[in-house]
């Protein structure tokens, strides 16, 4: 089955995380699936993969920077513009900062500044995962209504075998898919 996404606004957040090579196929798959895809990378991500490989994935540019100049707040912009916000892979810290409400990067304020769909992706050590602290944010931001997929169990880039695992590419393109069915694109 072909899922198409076509004027559907994905804010796709990417933080620092082994997987953030995930968030790239992920990129590909909402392109390919015509969906307008804006990515938001923090400093950390850009340590795994460069916004070069995003901005050539989604044909737009790649945001990186709270302190940007801008003419209008960016965070502000980007998450109006937004059908869903997706952070894949979501780390335990960017998992404590929403849940906290702690703002101190461009994607820690657009997810704040979101009043629509927010699907999280988590990926992390298993010992993270499970941490009392992970599992109260995890229930905080559920109680909030934000959405999860994942994490899966499996091979952790660390060599243990547990909880941790970022759902593959494919399991989150058809969560998106299914929180935007039957809704229109904002801007269409």
């Amino acid at each position: 089955m072909t899922t198409n996404l076509k004027g559907f606004e994905i804010l796709l957040g990417v933080t620092g995380g082994i997987a953030a090579y995930k968030a790239a196929a992920l990129c590909s798959m909402l392109s390919q699936a015509h969906a307008r895809v804006t990515v938001v990378m923090t400093e950390n991500a850009q340590r795994f993969v460069t916004p070069l490989t995003f901005s050539t994935l989604s044909h737009r540019p790649v945001y990186t920077d709270l302190w940007a100049p801008q003419q209008d707040p960016e965070h502000i912009a980007l998450a109006d513009r937004a059908d869903i916000v997706v952070v894949a892979p979501a780390t335990a810290n960017i998992i404590a900062k929403f849940a906290t409400g702690i703002c101190d990067d461009l994607l820690s304020t657009t997810l704040i500044a979101s009043d629509g769909d927010i699907l999280l992706a988590p990926a992390m050590n298993n010992r993270m995962w499970q941490n009392a602290a992970t599992q109260r944010n995890i229930t905080t931001l559920t109680n909030q209504g934000i959405q999860f997929v994942g994490p899966a169990v499996g091979m952790l880039a660390c060599g243990t075998t547990g909880t941790g695992r970022m759902a593959e590419p494919q399991e989150i393109l058809e969560r998106i898919a299914k929180i935007l069915q039957g809704k229109s694109p904002k801007n269409s």
